[in-house]
């Protein structure tokens, strides 16, 4: 998805452009029709296993007056995009925001040019990334994976083993855009703390499970998503997807396998075989872990999650119903109770023994 050409992109950047001239050209008021990201428009697709956008969709034009202003800034982004892609330049979309200023577009505040990014995506069936517009960066990667960057220009063909650095090495575009080159490992941990990312670092669990492991400082961001399928489907590598015992790392767990309802207008963003080894709500009275009670905003998180179309499964199911029963829950840390290496020696190998007999 992320890794066509600047050709393709730039194709639909420029076919939208004719369009809109074209109809200024006829005397028409400018137009488009952008599928609807409305909750009503959001289906579950069996086949795929994800959520996707149905056959809704919004008009846009300039012939009404109240939507001349969102017209017109979807356009300028699409022409923002384009000068990007041209250029083989990069933006944050902070950057985006700011830079839109200059031009005097009047976009309230970042959540509305966010939003007019994601418009964009949802018309040309690309995502952000696609354009060289990205968020900041966050989660990152270490493990004995070397790559070749392809992206941008500067670093195109340079070759780095992503565990050289002991912090690990940042997911951003041109790491999830590079090509695979050689890689010894046999599995990949996905880890939901950044502090049991380094203990696991510092405890050699790269070594002592050939994993690699990757940080994703909570809900994992669409570059590390794409990364982790791209392991999971171009190396082969089996995903164990590690979180806190709670709904909220349950549906990190579950964004990562099957998707969320804001990226419905995107595909092969989600790792349908990762496995989410736990925490689970089972978990703590099995590893004797510290817990806390369930908050209100927890409960009614469960509430959700138990008709969501993604937790239908009996496994998914069992542990939102433990949480109900136990209302406790605990966090990947409180492992530390019982000994700094606790996680790593006792949970890991019990876990992956359980998940390999299931």
């Amino acid at each position: 998805m992320l890794r066509k050409s600047n050709r393709e992109v730039l194709s639909k950047l420029s076919e939208l452009g004719n369009e809109i001239y074209a109809e200024i050209e006829r005397g028409e008021f400018p137009r488009i029709r952008i599928p609807s990201r409305t909750t009503s428009n959001i289906v579950f697709d069996e086949e795929l296993g994800q959520f996707v956008l149905g056959e809704q969709r919004s008009l846009r034009s300039a012939a009404n007056i109240k939507q001349i202003r969102s017209l017109t800034q979807l356009l300028w982004v699409a022409s923002f995009a384009k000068r990007l892609v041209s250029e083989e330049k990069s933006s944050t979309l902070r950057d985006l925001y700011y830079h839109s200023l200059n031009y005097g577009i009047k976009f309230r505040d970042q959540t509305e040019s966010d939003d007019t990014v994601t418009d964009l995506e949802t018309l040309l069936g690309e995502p952000r990334e696609g354009f060289n517009i990205f968020p900041k960066e966050r989660s990152a990667i270490f493990g004995d994976l070397e790559i070749e960057y392809t992206t941008p220009e500067t670093h195109k063909g340079r070759r780095v083993n992503l565990g050289s650095n002991p912090d690990g090495v940042m997911v951003g575009l041109s790491v999830a855009q590079a090509d695979f080159l050689s890689c010894k490992a046999d599995k990949v941990f996905v880890i939901e703390k950044n502090a049991v990312f380094r203990r696991f670092i510092e405890e050699r669990v790269y070594d002592k499970f050939n994993a690699i492991l990757i940080d994703t400082a909570g809900q994992a961001p669409r570059l590390a998503r794409l990364l982790i399928r791209r392991l999971n489907q171009e190396l082969g590598l089996p995903v164990y997807l590690l979180t806190d015992a709670d709904p909220w790392g349950m549906h990190i767990a579950m964004v990562i396998i099957r998707g969320s309802a804001n990226a419905a207008h995107l595909r092969e963003l989600t790792t349908v075989k990762a496995k989410w080894v736990g925490l689970w709500a089972t978990d703590i009275k099995r590893f004797s872990l510290p817990s806390f009670p369930l908050t209100k905003l927890d409960e009614e998180r469960i509430r959700l999650l138990e008709e969501d179309m993604r937790y239908r499964d009996f496994e998914w199911q069992s542990e939102l119903q433990e949480f109900k029963k136990t209302k406790r829950r605990a966090e990947l840390e409180a492992f530390s109770a019982h000994g700094l290496t606790a996680i790593v020696d006792k949970y890991l190998p019990k876990k992956l023994k359980m998940i390999e007999e299931t």
